[in-house]
């Protein structure tokens, strides 16, 4: 006897119907087990092991189905917990991936991450076309997140957006980067059972795009 085919699978989905049926599957080996071993020859009595094997069995299934109960009330809760922090973001700026940034009082402030340590780092700004209008070199930089202030000038108008670019190098050697804008969160929706942030300019992102909160 295999407890598998009681059960027709050794896992459980962790709904209510599943850990009602992983109980009655148990239910159902337990009096197969008496009645087998009440019925058994005496004189070819059932092996301990197999007894045991198949006691495991059974134990198995209703801890997995335990178990996946457990992980999916985690996930629940974890969920509501980000729901509720995501919400106090309202109001407030956070740092997303992105290459935009925008000028605000004659200056364009934006972000960038280096994956290793860099001898030169150089800004470029775009303009409309993708060409460069600026270029401004901001030397040697360690790994990870760095900040840069870029004066507008007369090459972009206030409250306008700008486009620009990171190019880091160690000797020879590129070294990637990633670059972020700030923009401040409007509002918080879900939408196909995800998080999103709707912000100012940059319009809707995902709450784990969310790198850094102003």
């Amino acid at each position: 006897m295999d407890i598998t085919a009681l059960n027709g699978s050794s896992s459980g989905t962790g709904s209510p119907t599943s850990t009602k049926n992983a109980a009655e599957t148990q239910d159902r080996f337990l009096k197969l087990l008496v009645a087998q071993m009440n019925n058994q020859d005496p004189l070819n009595p059932m092996d301990n092991a197999q007894v045991t094997s198949q006691m495991a069995q059974i134990q198995q299934v209703t801890s997995l189905s335990t178990l996946d109960t457990s992980i999916k009330s985690l996930g629940g809760q974890l969920g509501q917990m980000q729901a509720l922090q995501s919400i106090s973001l309202v109001g407030r700026e956070v740092a997303v991936p992105s290459d935009k940034i925008q000028v605000v009082n004659g200056v364009a402030e934006g972000s960038y991450e280096l994956d290793g340590a860099a001898k030169t780092v150089k800004l470029e700004i775009l303009g409309p076309a993708g060409n460069v209008i600026d270029t401004q070199q901001l030397g040697a930089q360690g790994s990870g997140r760095q900040t840069f202030t870029w004066k507008a000038g007369t090459l972009a108008s206030e409250g306008s957006e700008v486009k620009y670019r990171i190019t880091a190098a160690n000797g020879t050697a590129a070294v990637t980067s990633t670059t972020y804008a700030y923009d401040k969160v409007n509002a918080v929706y879900s939408e196909n059972g995800s998080l999103k942030l709707n912000l100012d300019r940059l319009g809707p992102v995902d709450y784990t795009a969310v790198s850094a909160v102003n």
